[in-house]
């Protein structure tokens, strides 16, 4: 499977696809079942959108015939999926131009690419994401070692760890549930007892702190970083009424949400609704001729933001754009276990 360049590349392929999170690298697969050459773009440097990004090993339970895979093992078997089609991967650049050239589309990149192709299918989730940051001094120096993280990519880099996790949300409460197991300790910081996360989750978390397992910071919210050279040592945590306390700690995981944005994606007349895309159900069509959003990004009457809907959104989408692709040649569907995969040509 092709990669990114470190030169701005000159491309012309059948399909664009914005996006290489799970519902954009089906789209490759869809696309390369009906002959039709991909080039994926993405912002992140590595494939997997959110999945890679912010729950690799986190189970998914409503993948079918996967009653739990892990976000990093849904995204690797999606690549083996679409591998035989050979996508060309522009990773760690983002899409900013688009502009009609005749038949074609064009598509320009902040690294300086230009795309050319006959049909884009956007399958950017919510845009481009990162994460919303602490208002902490020195925080670059310790985000620069990994002393103060937004996401857990490898739970045993934390074996033996003084970790400190600030939210409330799923994702503060999952982790240190799961981080409780390996680290040396874990505190929680949070602002007040309520937690915005599932009910069987607070009530685990409840039970973890009564046995000693989990420390409790309530309600405290984060104030300072501690140690020199980019090395964490401590946490400094505050109360509403200036009550500072200092939690040792090696890493700080902060979970206060995503930043998402379309980014130049807006500007396209795309007809955005509270940045969302709505597209024609039965085509994923947008109101620009060639141009499908598929996934999260899509909006229509009826619409689940489910994985398995954008699976099914990147089979209509490919479906839809094949008569632009070969013009007069007919397609006639075939099941894959009758026609199986196609002789790259």
């Amino acid at each position: 499977m092709g990669s990114e360049g470190e030169m701005p590349a000159v491309v012309e392929t059948d399909v664009a696809i914005i996006g290489a999170g799970p519902v954009g690298l089906f789209a490759v697969f869809e696309c390369g079942m009906l002959r039709m050459k991909t080039v994926v773009v993405d912002a992140l440097g590595e494939i997997g959108g959110q999945c890679s990004a912010l729950y690799p090993e986190k189970p998914i339970f409503d993948i079918p015939a996967h009653p739990e895979i892990a976000g990093a093992d849904l995204i690797a078997a999606l690549h083996k999926q679409c591998a035989p089609f050979n996508p060309m991967l522009m990773l760690g650049r983002r899409v900013d131009g688009l502009r009609q050239d005749g038949e074609k589309l064009v598509l320009t990149t902040s690294e300086g690419d230009v795309i050319t192709c006959r049909a884009v299918i956007l399958a950017a989730g919510a845009g481009a994401f990162g994460p919303n940051r602490p208002p902490l001094e020195r925080l670059p120096e310790f985000e620069a070692t990994g002393g103060v993280r937004y996401l857990v990519s490898k739970r045993e880099e934390f074996r033996g760890k003084r970790v400190v996790i600030a939210g409330g949300g799923d994702s503060a409460v999952d982790w240190a549930l799961s981080l409780k197991q390996v680290a040396a300790h874990v505190t929680v910081v949070h602002r007040r007892d309520k937690f915005r996360c599932a009910p069987e989750s607070a009530a685990q978390l409840k039970q973890a702190a009564e046995r000693g397992e989990i420390e409790l910071a309530i309600p405290y919210q984060l104030h300072g970083l501690e140690g020199e050279g980019g090395v964490l040592t401590g946490v400094s945590l505050a109360t509403l009424k200036g009550e500072v306390k200092t939690v040792p700690a090696d890493h700080l995981l902060a979970f206060f949400g995503l930043s998402m944005e379309l980014g130049p994606i807006a500007e396209w007349g795309l007809g955005l609704d509270r940045s969302h895309i709505t597209v024609e159900p039965a085509t994923c069509a947008t109101n620009i001729p060639g141009v499908h959003a598929i996934g999260d990004i899509a909006t229509y009457p009826g619409k689940l933001k489910l994985i398995l809907q954008g699976f099914s959104e990147a089979a209509m989408a490919a479906h839809a754009i094949h008569p632009r692709i070969f013009p007069g040649e007919a397609l006639h569907f075939e099941y894959s276990t009758s026609k199986g995969l196609p002789v790259p040509g």
